[in-house]
Formats: C-alpha cells, structure tokens, sequence
C-alpha cells in the first residue's frame, strides 16, 4: 500500500471511530441536555398530534414519553420535532432527534443502508385504499383509471405501483409532500382514491368535513410494521428504546396497570417481581435505574392502556386490537422477558 494509501485508510478509520465514539453516547448527551429530542409525525390523530393546548399525545407520542420516564423520572422532558415523511430518516441520521417514533414502516433498504435500526414493532399495519362512497366501487381491483391522492416519500409509492401492476390495471399519482394535503386532494377532489396505511386512513378520515362520505375498500396490499428507529452505533440506546416498548407489552401481559402498578411492587410473581425491579437490577446494563420500568407503567401505561387511550376504543378512531393484540389473544405483539 503507498504512503498515500495508507492515509486515506487511516483517515477513514479514524473518521469511522470518531462517528462510532459520537454515537455511541446518545444516553449521555440526553441526559446532559435534560431533554430527550424525539421525531414525530407533525399531525396525526392517534399516533402523534398536538391538542388544542399544543400538548403532544398519541400512540407515538407515547413511547417517547416512557423513554422519558425511564431516563429522568418524568415522561414530559420531551422535545417533540414535527417531520414530514421526506425529512424524517434524515433528522435521525444527522442527530438533529434521538430517536424516531413517527408511523415510520420497517423495510430492508431502511434498516441495512440508511444507518438506522428499528428498535420493534409498536403498531402492526398494512396500506388501503379510503375512497368517497360516490365514487360507487366496492374493491381495488375496481380503481382502473384512478387518480390516486399519494404522500411522497413513502413506501406507499412503491406498494400501489406494484399493486396495480400485477392486477393488470392503470392508475395516476397525485403526490403530495404531506398526508394532510392528501386528505385535502381527496376531498377536493383532485382525486379518486387516498391511499396510505390504514391507521393513517383512519387518523386522516376522522379529519375530513364529513368523514362519514368516505370508506375504506376491504383490500390490505401490503405489511407496514411501525415502529421507532435509532441511529446505527449506540447498542445502549438502541437496547433503551427497544425496552421500553417491550416492558409495556409485558407489562399488559403480566396484568400490570398505572393504577395497579405500586400493589403489583408486592407481587409473588417472579416475572413482575423482574419487571419491576423487586428482584435483581435489569436496569443496569443500560444505564437506566433499577426501577425503570416501573417508571414507564406508573407514568406512562402498559401498551394496552396506550393503544385503547389513543387509537383504540376509548379514542376517536376507534381501531380493533387486531393484530396488535397480545400473542396471547391472537395477536402479533410479544415481548421477550426481563430476565
């Protein structure tokens, strides 16, 4: 190797180690700064949307907030970055947000060439089709000729180019930058169909001066599992994110509630003894306290108190468990144990 060689590759390795150095300590620099800087949708019922008092609430929202409480004791030392679909990967890789927590879809390309990790799935989902009820069809397969209303950036793109195709029909694209700006093409009728996930069709309907004009087609074309990404590099943070989201699915499975939380601190069960930091500090090997998630439930909720709360039937969208039911009741969501 020339001298040259040599200190380009030495240039590289060291660039390499400074980038793997500085992303390494995520945990740190968040407790520094007091504040966890979290990426969300700018504006989607259930998922993440500000209230008409500004206050941040939804499904991912949620799981920010229990990093929150894990971190520092208080689910509300949040700094909520609204993103639009383009943006969001980018804010992640540039450390502009600590984590991404915005219906954000896990896929191959995204997890191996992006330089992000998907830390679980916390929604389960798939893409439809939401059309106006005039529009007098009852299936996809019906949409040839359809200009469809689509949010660039998006693995719906993709999803509704490689659906028409192997069913032999044609459409055209309406591309918006945001999914509100897709709802409002739909209902100005600069299109015929809105496709999107079908928690976003739901969020979007209820949006719509008369949601009640528009339904979703039966057809699911696609497998949209949601969930919150990190940077690549930092196994600690990565493994902080990660647990928070299984200690509200085991603690939904466990029976443990913010309302029962502090009688479960007496439990006899070893598993919620565990949980709970009764028994044996499982805090530790990540730089969290013993008692972190006890924090998340008490603070927060377990993932059943979170989904009904805002997505499910104690919400405005009113959306099945389905497949994110427990594994339990025949659904998808399942936590390793904290053991």
């Amino acid at each position: 190797m020339t001298g040259k060689g040599k200190t380009a590759l030495f240039a590289a390795v060291t660039l390499a180690l400074g980038l793997s150095q500085a992303q390494a300590a995520t945990l740190d620099s968040v407790k520094e700064r007091g504040v966890l800087k979290c990426g969300v949708n700018s504006g989607l019922p259930g998922f993440s949307n500000p209230d008409d008092q500004g206050v941040w609430k939804g499904l991912d929202v949620d799981l920010c907030r229990g990093i929150s409480a894990a971190v520092f004791n208080d689910p509300d030392k949040v700094q909520y970055i609204p993103l639009n679909a383009k943006e969001r990967l980018t804010a992640l890789q540039s450390g502009e947000i600590d984590v991404l927590s915005r219906n954000t879809t896990w896929t191959s390309s995204r997890d191996t060439d992006l330089g992000v990790n998907f830390t679980g799935v916390n929604y389960y989902d798939g893409q439809g089709f939401l059309i106006n009820k005039n529009l007098g069809v009852s299936s996809a397969k019906e949409l040839d000729g359809a200009a469809i209303c689509i949010q660039s950036g998006t693995t719906t793109e993709l999803n509704v180019a490689d659906y028409f195709r192997k069913n032999g029909i044609s459409y055209s694209a309406v591309v918006f930058d945001t999914s509100d700006q897709t709802a409002q093409g739909l209902e100005a009728g600069r299109c015929d169909v809105l496709t999107s996930d079908l928690s976003q069709l739901y969020a979007l309907r209820i949006k719509l001066s008369n949601p009640d004009d528009a339904v979703a087609l039966p057809e699911v074309i696609s497998k949209e599992p949601l969930g919150p990404a990190v940077r690549q590099g930092d196994d600690q943070w990565f493994n902080v994110v990660k647990w928070v989201h299984f200690a509200m699915v085991n603690a939904e499975e466990l029976g443990v509630t913010k309302a029962n939380v502090d009688e479960m601190l007496a439990s006899d069960n070893p598993d919620i003894r565990r949980l709970l930091g009764q028994d044996a500090d499982f805090g530790q090997g990540m730089g969290l306290e013993k008692d972190w998630a006890y924090r998340i439930i008490k603070q927060v909720g377990n993932y059943g108190e979170i989904f009904e709360t805002n997505v499910g039937q104690g919400s405005a969208l009113k959306i099945d468990r389905g497949l994110n039911a427990l594994w339990t009741e025949g659904g998808l969501q399942y936590a390793p144990p904290v053991r």
